[in-house]
Formats: structure tokens, C-alpha cells, sequence
């Protein structure tokens, strides 16, 4: 194993907590913003969902990147949330068979990247690696409906915000060491440019 590949196998570990921060943020955040309005089934129940479950999940992400980002991971989840799960509920109609679902969630994690990127930069991420975070993150969350749409298909009419606990599961192993590269890149990079400076 060369010594990039260990570095970035250190960082992995460092961020171990980041998969099991998913496993639950996910559904809790699902879960209460369910609690409160009973289905997503119109744009502002899409958007009070989107900023209750995306404060929750960016609350639990951020615990997990406090050494590497700001609070502000917290309120750009929430409103990439609310702006993604509006628009691609609307996109599906409401809809909940599995394309839908599918679809929905991509256009979610779409605006969730998006706003999370953004903290990234500011972070000290180049900004191809907030791009790939960007890219990413779509095939992620729609991967992760996929998966829980067969988990919960007897009860898939109620609508929930987000995936629950299988597809956090697939989502969270997924992304973790994209952010463990980022972050050895974040990192090397400062040191180049502290090296630089002396």
C-alpha cells in the first residue's frame, strides 16, 4: 500500500463515525418531520419536511465533520433539503413508485450538495472536489430511495421525506471515502500552501 492510499486509509478512519451519523440522522430526520406533516404530499409540506429532516441530518453529519467543516454544514442541509425535496416531489408529482422515488431523491441530494459544496470551499476543498461532492450526491440519494423502497413497500404511501435506515446504510458507506479522499486533498493542500508560505 502506497503512502497516499494509507493517508487517505487514516483519514477513512478518522471518519468512521460519518457512516453510523447517517444510519441514524436519517431516519430520525425522516421520522420527525413525518411526526409533523403526516405525508409529502403538497409544496409547503415538502418544504416544512425538507428544513426539519435536512436540520436534523446536517446536525448529525456535522457531528461526525466537526474537525473539518463550520456549523454552517447544519443550515446549508436543511435549505439544500427543503429547496430539493420541493422541487423533486413536484418534479414526481407526489409520486411514489420506485422511478419516482428514485427521481425524487436525486433531485434532493442534488440540492443538498449544492449548498453543502459551498461549505466546502469555505472549508478549504478545491472546488473540484466540492464538484465531485456535487456529482456524486444525486446517484447517492436516489440509490439510497431505491434500496428502501423495497424495505418499506407496504407502507410507501405515506409518503416519508427521506429514506430510512437501508438506504442511509447504503448511502452513508457510499459517500464516506469520497469525503475521506476530499479531506486528505483539503488537508495536503493546506500544507503545501503552509510549506509554501514559509
Amino acid at each position: 500500500m502506497d503512502r497516499q492510499t494509507k493517508s487517505v486509509t487514516s483519514t477513512a478512519r478518522a471518519l468512521w463515525v460519518w457512516p453510523i451519523a447517517i444510519l441514524i440522522g436519517f431516519p430520525i430526520g425522516g421520522y420527525i418531520a413525518d411526526l409533523a406533516v403526516d405525508g409529502v404530499d403538497s409544496l409547503g409540506v415538502a418544504l416544512v419536511a425538507g428544513l426539519i429532516a435536512g436540520a436534523i441530518i446536517g446536525g448529525a453529519e456535522w457531528f461526525a465533520l466537526r474537525r473539518w467543516v463550520s456549523w454552517l454544514w447544519i443550515p446549508a442541509t436543511s435549505a439544500g433539503m427543503a429547496v430539493g425535496l420541493t422541487a423533486g416531489a413536484a418534479l414526481v408529482d407526489y409520486g411514489v413508485g420506485r422511478g419516482d422515488l428514485a427521481l425524487m431523491g436525486a433531485v434532493t441530494g442534488l440540492g443538498v450538495a449544492a449548498l453543502q459544496a459551498t461549505v466546502l470551499v469555505q472549508a478549504g476543498h478545491q472546488v473540484s472536489a466540492a464538484t465531485l461532492w456535487v456529482v456524486a450526491n444525486p446517484p447517492a440519494w436516489a440509490l439510497g430511495w431505491f434500496v428502501t423502497s423495497f424495505v418499506i413497500s407496504r407502507n410507501i404511501d405515506e409518503r416519508f421525506p427521506i429514506f430510512g435506515a437501508s438506504g442511509a446504510l447504503v448511502f452513508g458507506l457510499l459517500t464516506w471515502l469520497l469525503l475521506a479522499a476530499s479531506f486528505h486533498r483539503a488537508s495536503e493542500a493546506r500544507g503545501a500552501r503552509g510549506a509554501t508560505a514559509q
